[in-house]
Protein backbone atom coordinates (compact mmCIF):
# COMPACT_ATOMS: atom_id res chain seq x y z
CA UNK A 1 0.00 0.00 0.00
CA UNK A 2 1.43 3.34 -1.07
CA UNK A 3 0.53 6.89 -2.04
CA UNK A 4 -0.15 6.82 -5.77
CA UNK A 5 0.32 10.45 -6.86
CA UNK A 6 1.11 13.97 -5.75
CA UNK A 7 3.66 15.39 -3.34
CA UNK A 8 3.84 12.16 -1.25
CA UNK A 9 3.93 9.89 -4.30
CA UNK A 10 5.33 6.37 -3.74
CA UNK A 11 5.57 6.73 0.05
CA UNK A 12 4.67 3.31 1.52
CA UNK A 13 1.86 3.37 4.06
CA UNK A 14 1.37 1.22 7.13
CA UNK A 15 -1.80 -0.73 7.83
CA UNK A 16 -3.04 -2.56 10.90
CA UNK A 17 -2.43 -6.27 11.15
CA UNK A 18 -5.39 -8.62 11.32
CA UNK A 19 -8.91 -8.57 9.96
CA UNK A 20 -10.23 -5.47 11.73
CA UNK A 21 -9.40 -3.24 8.77
CA UNK A 22 -9.66 -3.80 5.04
CA UNK A 23 -7.38 -1.37 3.21
CA UNK A 24 -8.60 -0.16 -0.17
CA UNK A 25 -6.70 -1.97 -2.92
CA UNK A 26 -4.33 0.30 -4.88
CA UNK A 27 -6.23 -0.31 -8.15
CA UNK A 28 -9.54 0.66 -6.53
CA UNK A 29 -7.94 3.71 -4.89
CA UNK A 30 -6.50 4.76 -8.24
CA UNK A 31 -9.94 4.37 -9.83
CA UNK A 32 -11.55 6.49 -7.09
CA UNK A 33 -9.05 9.27 -7.62
CA UNK A 34 -9.48 9.12 -11.39
CA UNK A 35 -13.21 9.69 -10.80
CA UNK A 36 -12.62 12.78 -8.62
CA UNK A 37 -9.31 14.04 -10.03
CA UNK A 38 -10.65 17.53 -10.81
CA UNK A 39 -12.50 17.86 -7.49
CA UNK A 40 -9.60 17.61 -5.01
CA UNK A 41 -7.43 20.72 -5.28
CA UNK A 42 -7.94 23.08 -2.33
CA UNK A 43 -10.84 21.06 -0.92
CA UNK A 44 -11.77 20.07 2.64
CA UNK A 45 -12.01 16.29 3.10
CA UNK A 46 -13.66 14.00 5.66
CA UNK A 47 -12.53 10.37 5.88
CA UNK A 48 -15.11 8.97 8.30
CA UNK A 49 -13.76 5.41 8.62
CA UNK A 50 -10.03 6.16 8.52
CA UNK A 51 -8.46 2.70 8.85
CA UNK A 52 -4.94 3.52 7.67
CA UNK A 53 -5.89 7.03 6.55
CA UNK A 54 -4.89 6.24 2.99
CA UNK A 55 -7.88 7.88 1.23
CA UNK A 56 -7.47 11.20 3.05
CA UNK A 57 -3.69 11.02 2.67
CA UNK A 58 -4.03 10.41 -1.08
CA UNK A 59 -6.36 13.44 -1.31
CA UNK A 60 -3.91 15.62 0.65
CA UNK A 61 -1.01 14.43 -1.50
CA UNK A 62 -3.00 15.45 -4.59
CA UNK A 63 -3.70 18.96 -3.34
CA UNK A 64 -6.61 18.88 -0.88
CA UNK A 65 -6.26 21.74 1.59
CA UNK A 66 -7.14 19.86 4.76
CA UNK A 67 -8.61 16.59 6.00
CA UNK A 68 -10.39 15.30 9.06
CA UNK A 69 -9.73 11.59 9.59
CA UNK A 70 -11.96 9.70 12.02
CA UNK A 71 -11.53 6.20 13.43
CA UNK A 72 -12.77 4.66 16.68
CA UNK A 73 -9.76 2.35 17.08
CA UNK A 74 -6.75 3.66 19.02
CA UNK A 75 -4.57 1.25 17.03
CA UNK A 76 -5.84 2.67 13.74
CA UNK A 77 -5.37 6.24 14.95
CA UNK A 78 -1.76 5.37 15.82
CA UNK A 79 -1.19 3.93 12.33
CA UNK A 80 -2.81 6.97 10.70
CA UNK A 81 -0.62 9.31 12.76
CA UNK A 82 2.50 7.42 11.62
CA UNK A 83 1.33 7.55 7.98
CA UNK A 84 0.72 11.29 8.22
CA UNK A 85 4.22 11.75 9.63
CA UNK A 86 5.81 9.55 6.92
CA UNK A 87 4.07 11.57 4.20
CA UNK A 88 4.76 14.92 5.93
CA UNK A 89 1.07 15.79 5.79
CA UNK A 90 0.37 16.00 9.55
CA UNK A 91 -0.04 19.77 9.51
CA UNK A 92 -2.96 19.49 7.08
CA UNK A 93 -4.86 16.79 8.96
CA UNK A 94 -7.00 16.62 12.06
CA UNK A 95 -7.07 13.13 13.53
CA UNK A 96 -10.10 12.18 15.65
CA UNK A 97 -10.43 9.02 17.74
CA UNK A 98 -14.21 8.55 17.91
CA UNK A 99 -17.10 6.42 16.74
CA UNK A 100 -18.40 7.74 13.42
CA UNK A 101 -21.85 8.60 14.80
CA UNK A 102 -20.33 10.37 17.80
CA UNK A 103 -18.16 12.43 15.45
CA UNK A 104 -21.14 13.28 13.23
CA UNK A 105 -23.13 14.42 16.27
CA UNK A 106 -20.54 17.18 16.86
CA UNK A 107 -19.04 17.75 13.40
CA UNK A 108 -18.18 21.37 12.71
CA UNK A 109 -17.96 23.03 9.33
CA UNK A 110 -18.74 21.61 5.93
CA UNK A 111 -16.78 19.35 3.62
CA UNK A 112 -16.27 19.25 -0.13
CA UNK A 113 -15.43 15.56 -0.26
CA UNK A 114 -16.51 12.77 2.10
CA UNK A 115 -15.06 9.25 1.96
CA UNK A 116 -17.15 6.42 3.44
CA UNK A 117 -15.34 3.08 3.52
CA UNK A 118 -16.76 1.26 6.56
CA UNK A 119 -16.61 -2.45 7.41
CA UNK A 120 -18.55 -4.12 4.61
CA UNK A 121 -21.15 -6.33 6.25
CA UNK A 122 -22.52 -3.80 8.71
CA UNK A 123 -25.13 -1.01 8.35
CA UNK A 124 -22.50 1.68 8.95
CA UNK A 125 -22.63 2.96 5.35
CA UNK A 126 -26.40 3.45 5.30
CA UNK A 127 -26.39 4.96 8.81
CA UNK A 128 -23.60 7.38 7.93
CA UNK A 129 -25.31 8.52 4.71
CA UNK A 130 -28.60 9.06 6.54
CA UNK A 131 -26.94 11.06 9.32
CA UNK A 132 -24.82 13.16 6.93
CA UNK A 133 -27.98 14.05 4.99
CA UNK A 134 -29.70 15.10 8.24
CA UNK A 135 -26.90 17.34 9.53
CA UNK A 136 -26.01 18.76 6.10
CA UNK A 137 -22.20 18.88 6.31
CA UNK A 138 -21.59 18.54 2.56
CA UNK A 139 -20.88 21.80 0.76
CA UNK A 140 -22.78 22.76 -2.36
CA UNK A 141 -21.12 20.92 -5.23
CA UNK A 142 -19.58 18.40 -2.81
CA UNK A 143 -19.46 14.66 -3.31
CA UNK A 144 -19.62 11.53 -1.19
CA UNK A 145 -17.59 8.50 -2.28
CA UNK A 146 -18.83 5.18 -0.84
CA UNK A 147 -16.84 1.96 -1.05
CA UNK A 148 -18.99 -1.15 -0.69
CA UNK A 149 -19.25 -4.80 -1.69
CA UNK A 150 -20.13 -4.96 -5.39
CA UNK A 151 -23.32 -6.92 -4.62
CA UNK A 152 -24.60 -4.38 -2.07
CA UNK A 153 -27.58 -2.38 -3.34
CA UNK A 154 -27.59 1.32 -2.51
CA UNK A 155 -30.62 3.61 -2.32
CA UNK A 156 -31.01 6.22 -5.05
CA UNK A 157 -31.53 9.03 -2.53
CA UNK A 158 -30.49 10.03 0.98
CA UNK A 159 -32.17 13.31 1.84
CA UNK A 160 -30.65 15.97 -0.43
CA UNK A 161 -28.18 13.50 -1.98
CA UNK A 162 -28.77 11.36 -5.06
CA UNK A 163 -26.75 8.51 -6.42
CA UNK A 164 -24.87 9.94 -9.39
CA UNK A 165 -22.85 6.95 -10.58
CA UNK A 166 -21.86 3.39 -9.71
CA UNK A 167 -18.59 1.66 -10.58
CA UNK A 168 -17.46 -1.94 -10.14
CA UNK A 169 -13.92 -3.22 -9.66
CA UNK A 170 -14.04 -6.98 -9.09
CA UNK A 171 -15.75 -7.56 -5.72
CA UNK A 172 -15.64 -3.84 -4.83
CA UNK A 173 -18.29 -1.30 -5.73
CA UNK A 174 -17.96 2.48 -5.64
CA UNK A 175 -21.03 4.71 -5.43
CA UNK A 176 -20.86 8.47 -5.86
CA UNK A 177 -23.53 10.68 -4.28
CA UNK A 178 -24.09 14.34 -5.10
CA UNK A 179 -26.61 16.96 -4.09
CA UNK A 180 -29.75 16.70 -6.22
CA UNK A 181 -29.48 20.33 -7.37
CA UNK A 182 -25.90 19.70 -8.56
CA UNK A 183 -26.97 16.61 -10.52
CA UNK A 184 -29.49 18.51 -12.57
CA UNK A 185 -26.99 21.23 -13.42
CA UNK A 186 -23.97 19.04 -14.05
CA UNK A 187 -25.48 16.01 -15.75
CA UNK A 188 -28.70 17.27 -17.20
CA UNK A 189 -30.66 15.20 -14.71
CA UNK A 190 -29.17 11.87 -15.80
CA UNK A 191 -28.33 10.11 -12.55
CA UNK A 192 -27.04 6.79 -13.85
CA UNK A 193 -24.90 5.73 -16.72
Amino acid sequence: MRVIAGKARSVPLLSRDGLDTRPTADRVKEAIFNIIQFEIEGRRVLDLFGGSGQLAIEALSRGAAEAVIVDQSKESVSVIRQNLEKTRLSDQAELVCADYMDYLSRAKGKFDLIFLDPPYREKFLENALKRISEIDILKSGGIIICERPADKTMLDDYGAFSRAKDYRYGKTGITVYRRKSCLTTETGGNKHE
